[in-house]
């Protein structure tokens, strides 16, 4: 085991200072397990964590471990959402890949239990077990419980984001709104459809990472209790075996992951996430296989946004192991944390609603969920939900109405600025001019919520939360700061966007770009924040995951 190294005669000082933790003696003689937890009471998904680590440290001590509780911090996207805090939600999933790495490899520890739930601690903990490359397991706490209005079921994007924009438009009072804020979030867990957070359970689950079942089990469940305390067991027996995260991270496993998102119909931020824990695990990964795996998985699952069903339906509907099923000609046998292989748990797999997880002959969508876009806007690459897109906003063209930050372009739109036929352009929003590449669920959710989702598109070089649908493409590469031609786009030009064809396009002849281009020089923010001049320096492009390149 990596620990040896502390029961080393010359160890001695190591062995006293673990044990002045009041630890036994013969409990360094076991595997060391670290629990490493987000919990926090600042964000609603990691709230009741505690009760979570202590049913994980209850498995790791009966299968003959000793478990370690190391804690990491947390970001509610929600609450970070629509300012300048949201600058600081993508670069934590670096912080914690590295406090991931830092720890284990200065206390030598032998495996790894990964408590998380939000939107960018997930892929942080991936990344993080992917590149220390020891024995790891995922335990995602859950989504929270829907919310109950009388017989009105709530989700926190539906009636809090979007219902601001109805209240602008007229639909809903003051009253109404004020009843939402304090019913849409009942419970703890992750937001309640199939936002980032939740993706990114689903998708860790899928990937092998989770045991069956941990990424749709609801928060407050006593299920989730007794799923944490298997992982805790579990982890023993993977450091005995010697089954590190990499075993498990394979290309197989990220294609599986990938079938599952587009099935789904999943956030767009896993483009980010996905291509990020593959180039910490090894593996060569390319966006463009979002797109080729899209055109022959079809999308069976109906979820929120865009959609009818919540995270708890999908749960008892069959939850992953359920959607495998159906999947099973597609899917790549691959090992998992569970012992079984992941066929296996397809074939084990039962679906109890034949809508909530159609056949594959009977699909919501032929195609997968999310699409990738190219053309002299973004050649290399940009990203939209097609799944959670109408027929009638599929081709679509119209004049933009641009603007250099998210804030400008909110005010418009709740100024009654933005018309029918218009596309917003949101730009230096990306991975080095945000920084922080931020998320525009509020301007989206408020386009939707004032009923123009069927006649105004969006794009930007930042990102959208898992909450967004409609026509609204993101991650746009190469960013405005890097040059992109996102950066030269001028009021009232044509915009066109084909997503059947996979096209985004600036109609503006060839010969006025190459003028613009040649006397464009891109706006340069002034950045206070340390932390995000740093990452600014050190981050790719989206396309590649906005990882930082060393």
């Amino acid at each position: 085991m990596r620990s040896d190294v502390l029961r080393e005669f010359e160890k001695l000082p190591a062995r006293a200072l673990m044990m002045a933790t009041g630890i036994r003696r013969e409990d360094i003689d076991k595997p060391l397990i670290g629990i490493i937890s987000s919990y926090t009471d600042l964000v609603p998904g990691h709230a009741d964590m505690y009760a979570l680590e202590r049913f994980i440290e209850r498995g790791v001590a009966a299968a003959g471990g000793t478990p370690f509780i190391v804690r990491v911090p947390a970001i509610c996207d929600g609450i970070a959402m629509g300012h300048e805090g949201m600058r600081f939600s993508l670069p934590l999933r670096e912080i914690i890949a590295d406090s991931v790495e830092d720890v284990v490899n200065a206390h030598q520890l032998d495996g790894i239990v990964l408590l998380t739930a939000c939107d960018k601690i997930t892929p942080g903990m991936l990344m993080g077990a992917a590149r220390v490359n020891i024995p790891a397991i995922i335990v995602t706490a859950g989504p929270m419980l829907a919310g109950r209005r009388g017989k009105e079921r709530l989700d926190l994007v539906t009636h809090t984001f979007e219902a601001i924009g109805k209240y602008k438009a007229g639909e809903l009072t003051l009253e109404e709104l004020l009843e939402y804020e304090q019913t849409a979030c009942p419970s703890s867990g992750a937001c309640q459809g199939m936002f980032t957070a939740n993706t990114m359970a689903c998708l860790t689950e899928a990937l092998g990472m989770s045991l069956p079942y941990c990424g749709t089990s609801p928060a407050p469940l006593a299920e989730k209790k007794r799923i944490a305390e298997a992982s805790g067991e579990k982890i023993v027996e993977l450091v005995k075996k010697g089954i590190k995260a990499r075993d498990i991270l394979t290309p197989k496993a990220f294609r599986n992951a990938i079938r599952v998102d587009l099935a789904l119909g999943g956030s767009t931020n896993t483009v980010l996430h996905l291509p990020a824990i593959a180039y910490e695990a090894g593996v060569p990964f390319d966006i463009k296989l979002f797109d080729d795996l899209g055109r022959e998985t079809p999308k069976i699952c109906s979820m929120r946004p865009g959609g009818k069903y919540l995270m708890e339906d999908l749960h008892y509907a069959g939850g992953i192991p359920g959607v495998l099923k159906r999947l099973q000609t597609l899917i790549e046998d691959n090992p998992t944390v569970s012992g079984k292989f992941i066929k296996e748990i397809a074939s084990s797999g039962r679906i109890f609603d034949e809508d909530v997880i159609r056949p594959m002959d009977n699909p919501y969508k032929k195609e997968g969920g999310l699409a990738i876009l190219y053309g002299n806007i973004a050649p290399e690459g940009a990203v939209i939900k097609q799944g959670a897109v109408s027929d009638k906003m599929k081709i679509f063209k119209g004049t933009a109405k641009v603007f250099n930050c998210e804030e400008d372009a909110m005010k418009a739109v709740m100024n009654g600025e933005i018309k029918p036929g218009h596309v917003i352009v949101i730009r230096y929003e990306g991975p080095k001019g945000g920084p922080g590449m931020r998320e525009m669920l509020a301007v989206t959710a408020a386009v939707m919520g004032m009923g123009l989702g069927e006649s105004v598109a969006l794009i930007t070089d930042g990102r959208f939360s898992g909450g967004t649908h409609g026509p609204c493409v993101g991650h746009i590469s190469p960013e405005a700061t890097e040059g992109g031609i996102i950066g030269i786009i001028e009021d009232g030009d044509e915009i066109y966007l084909n997503i059947p064809e996979r096209k985004l396009e600036l109609l503006v002849p060839e010969e006025e770009i190459k003028k613009r281009l040649e006397n464009f020089k891109p706006l340069q923010k002034e950045v206070k924040s340390k932390l995000l001049r740093k990452y600014a320096k050190l981050v790719s492009s989206a396309s590649k995951g906005a990882v930082q390149e060393i």
